[in-house]
């Protein structure tokens, strides 16, 4: 990956950011809670070792720890506080804390008598992603999409990187397990596809800016230079080897390309123009197909 593909800039990563995002909705009925008196446990986390206690996106899983026939564990309770105390009847638990895209998981066992405190240190940073031009401009977050993928080492039956997050928001912190994750940024509707490998360190937030080289496109089809633009009109944009880029109708559409050289096939009233168009880095350019 090209340094000019991504900017990073690592700080501490903030802990108290609100809006969490959950793993996920449990539908399963709290189980019958166990006979005895019930025991204080309290629940708190750390993104690392001795940092400070995570105050607020919290979701605790409390379960017990013995599978029913089906294979799953009876859900005991959820909480959504950062740092609750459950009343539990003595007995052992499977307790799963998640933190945005951050899981952990631990057993514990509850003895008559003896209040608990579980402190889990979840070894989790923040990401947040953002995107330039190659002028250094800003893309507005409308026209940017980010999928993340774990690390290569983590892949599904086909052999695929993990996904892990699909249309990630920019500008938003995206709480993760530290680690390397593979970052897929689509500039606009079509081809305009940087990749780029990010690290995510933990207790720390690192800010990646993705830089994109595409240039715009609009299209027009005209009966002489400089004439109107022909409502009604099929675009096909194809690679210089015949593969379809992107399909549009309309009498100016636009696109982001990336940079390179194509064949733009405009279709009309059953005839079919063609013309073939470069793509500069970061240029903004009006294609004309005249009919004549």
């Amino acid at each position: 990956m090209s340094r000019a593909a991504l900017s990073l800039v690592i700080v501490l990563l903030v802990i108290a950011a609100p809006g969490a995002d959950t793993l996920a909705q449990s539908t399963a009925q709290p189980a019958t809670e166990p006979s005895g008196v019930s025991v204080p446990v309290t629940l708190s986390a750390r993104t690392v070792e001795g940092g400070a206690i995570i105050k607020s996106g919290l979701v605790w899983w409390i379960y017990k720890n013995d599978k029913t026939k089906e294979g799953n564990y009876p859900l005991v309770d959820t909480y959504r506080d950062a740092t609750p105390t459950a009343a539990l009847p003595p007995g052992a638990y499977r307790i799963a804390a998640t933190y945005g895209k951050v899981n952990l998981i631990r057993d514990i066992t509850v003895e008559r008598g003896r209040a608990l405190q579980e402190i889990f240190i979840l070894n989790a940073g923040g990401l947040r992603l953002g995107a330039v031009t190659v002028s250094g401009t800003a893309i507005p977050p409308n026209s940017v999409r980010y999928d993340l993928f774990a690390d290569e080492t983590e892949t599904d039956q086909f052999g695929n990187r993990k996904l892990v997050l699909r249309d990630a928001r920019p500008g938003l912190v995206i709480r993760l397990n530290a680690g390397a994750y593979h970052v897929v940024s689509t500039y606009g509707d079509a081809n305009a596809v940087v990749r780029a490998d990010v690290t995510v360190e933990p207790g720390k937030l690192t800010d990646a800016t993705i830089n994109h080289s595409a240039g715009k496109v609009t299209l027009k089809l005209v009966n002489q230079p400089g004439g109107e633009a022909l409502a009604n009109t099929q675009w096909n944009i194809l690679t210089p080897s015949g593969d379809v880029v992107k399909e549009s109708a309309g009498a100016l559409p636009s696109h982001i390309l990336a940079p390179g050289s194509y064949t733009v096939l405009a279709r009309y009233q059953g005839k079919d123009y063609t013309r073939e168009f470069v793509v500069e880095p970061g240029e903004s350019t009006q294609i004309e197909v005249v009919i004549q």
